[in-house]
């Protein structure tokens, strides 16, 4: 049996890997915890404390755990994506300059915001290192820019990591701007090997009505064979172009109902929450494909129809309030808070919700899979007490 060596992983990672029986099959080891619940981290010091462990392959899930697998798997000359091409990707603005170089017709206005608006208003700001959709607004008055504030840990640490891939620490650091985009958004996944760009499938992601905040998470997308393609052909330009190579990624984008798609971000990772539904519908775990894939082996993953529908669906309330009592621990749901907290003082949020839980459910149709995931979501029992008028 080989050795795995999986960095910094999630709950979801450890669930992952047991519904896809992968720990009868290898030697799987975790080191470090998933960094989004670290106060303190030292990534030079952690990754001298790996150099020792067992492993035949390396991987992490998540963006700075992935550059954290990439780095110690070139110390260690192990297969992977290289850390300079996973910080192409990660870094917004010359992840931006290569899609614009490659897929032009795919790639959105943008520009560094330095002081003065880079162009008229209306427009989205984000981070130019980030992660989810944490602090990433729509601009309606340039007065607002003086509002930008960056999540100070998640920038400063991964200004460190990058920098061990000989990347400018201060580079991780303010905000871009880009036009804004409409359409249905989607998440095409797949992974690189020998130079060939694999399409996995492709995920709709539903908002909540009214607001910025994903609701549910579909797959597969109900977007017709053309447009599928379409994505398929520009990810093929794209990757190669971060020379990206030997990894998962996924790439969102924004699908009008005239006009090419456009890229909202290349992620250099597995989509990990897809993972589940990915299984549920075709019978094999993208995670299956990521151990093969971190090996250096061509996971050899070929078109099957899906069978049924597929749904992550995400529980969110839109005002802060105080957790008092959480639903009792159900393998089928990943609670993402604990009581006796505010919801602001815990979890991955985006900039106008907070989430409580995710959950999936399988259907023969999307409507059935969709309703089937609400009624459980009505069904949890948390209890949040109103959060004080600040």
């Amino acid at each position: 049996m080989r050795d795995i060596l999986v960095l910094c992983p999630q709950e979801r990672d450890l669930k992952a890997i047991r519904a896809a029986g992968l720990e009868d099959r290898y030697r799987v080891h975790f080191a470090g915890s998933d960094l989004d619940q670290l106060e303190d981290f030292d990534p030079a010091a952690f990754l001298d404390e790996c150099e020792g462990l067992p492993a035949d392959a390396v991987l992490g899930t998540k963006d700075q755990s992935a550059l954290l697998a990439a780095l110690l798997a070139e110390r260690r000359g192990l297969p992977g994506p290289s850390p300079q091409a996973l910080v192409a990707c990660q870094h917004k603005p010359t992840a931006r300059e290569i899609q614009q170089r490659v897929a032009p017709e795919a790639t959105p206005r943008f520009a560094v915001i330095n002081g003065a608006p880079p162009f008229d208003v209306p427009f989205f700001v984000k981070p130019v290192v980030g992660r989810l959709s944490q602090n990433v607004f729509r601009i309606e008055d340039p007065d607002d820019l003086q509002d930008l504030h960056e999540i100070d840990r998640y920038t400063t640490r991964y200004a460190e990591i990058a920098a061990l891939a000989g990347a400018d620490p201060a580079a991780a650091h303010g905000f871009m701007a880009e036009e804004l985009l409409s359409g249905a958004e989607v998440t095409l996944e797949g992974y690189v090997h020998g130079g060939r760009v694999t399409t996995i499938g492709v995920t709709d992601s539903i908002k909540y009505p009214g607001t910025f905040s994903f609701e549910s998470f579909e797959y597969p997308s109900a977007l017709p064979r053309e447009r599928l393609q379409e994505l398929s052909d520009i990810s093929s330009r794209v990757l190669p172009a971060y020379a990206f190579e030997g990894g998962f990624f996924n790439v969102e984008f924004f699908v009008p109902e005239d006009g090419p798609a456009q890229i909202i971000e290349v992620n250099g990772r597995i989509a990990s929450q897809f993972a589940p539904l990915v299984q549920s519908v075709h019978g094999r775990s993208t995670y299956d494909a990521l151990f093969r894939l971190a090996l250096g082996e061509d996971p050899a993953w070929g078109p099957c129809e899906p069978d049924g529908v597929a749904v992550s669906y995400v529980l969110r309330v839109f005002e802060d309030a105080l957790v008092a009592a959480v639903p009792d621990p159900d393998p089928a749901v990943e609670l993402l808070v604990r009581p006796g907290l505010y919801l602001s003082e815990q979890g991955v949020n985006d900039s106008h919700s907070y989430r409580l839980a995710i959950l999936y459910g399988v259907g023969e149709t999307r409507d059935e899979a969709v309703e089937r995931c609400r009624e459980r979501a009505r069904a949890l029992n948390f209890r949040l007490a109103p959060a004080p008028v600040r």
